[in-house]
């Protein structure tokens, strides 16, 4: 995977398109990620006491790595991502613009 937490990414597809978050979770087992406020799926929760009240909480969900992009530094954009050598150090480049990544 090439995106990591803290990673300013856009989704290109799903219920979601075209909105823009920040990853919160990254899950390189599954490839999937957790950008908090986007995929959001209600869940039904079963009261805690006896005689209480149920509710139905809304909870983001991870969504599969490949449906989202980041976003280039320079244009606003989606970019997909590259590695490049400075010096001696391996650094992430947005291949739209070519800028280094964070």
């Amino acid at each position: 995977m090439n995106i990591k937490k803290g990673d300013k990414v856009i989704v290109m597809k799903g219920n979601d398109k075209g909105k823009t978050g920040t990853i919160e979770r990254a899950f390189p087992q599954t490839g999937k990620i957790l950008i908090l406020g986007m995929n959001i799926r209600k869940k039904h929760m079963k009261s805690r006491k006896e005689g209480g009240k149920g509710s139905v909480v809304e909870i983001p969900t991870p969504i599969q790595a490949s449906n989202v992009m980041i976003v280039d530094p320079k244009t606003g954009k989606g970019s997909r991502v590259s590695s490049k050598m400075v010096g001696d150090k391996k650094v992430r480049v947005a291949v739209k613009s070519g800028t280094q990544l964070a």
